[in-house]
């Protein structure tokens, strides 16, 4: 997959509700809505500008949910999916 294709699927997967599984794996509404509007800005910042914009965006969702105190689970899985995709895509800039 594209490394839009995985900031698109990660936007609409984060735009959805919680289940109960996240709650107790530590997401909030808000640190969902956050972590979504991050990974949205920097899509964005990659349609706007190309993708050799990358090299410039510094992703720390791996720190941001070690600080959130956030468990392993499907949706730290797809946050982390954005950051490898980003720091390969970058490394190949």
């Amino acid at each position: 997959m594209s490394l839009l294709g995985v900031l698109d699927e990660a936007v609409a997967v984060l735009k959805a509700p919680l289940d109960e599984h996240d709650r107790v794996q530590g997401w909030t509404d808000d640190l969902r809505r956050e972590v979504q509007e991050e990974i949205s800005i920097n899509r964005s910042v990659l349609r706007r500008h190309g993708i050799g914009m990358v090299r410039h965006l510094r992703p720390r969702f791996d720190e941001w949910m070690e600080h959130e105190g956030v468990q392993p689970g499907r949706l730290r899985d797809l946050v982390g999916d954005v950051q490898r995709s980003l720091v390969e895509a970058r490394a190949m800039a």
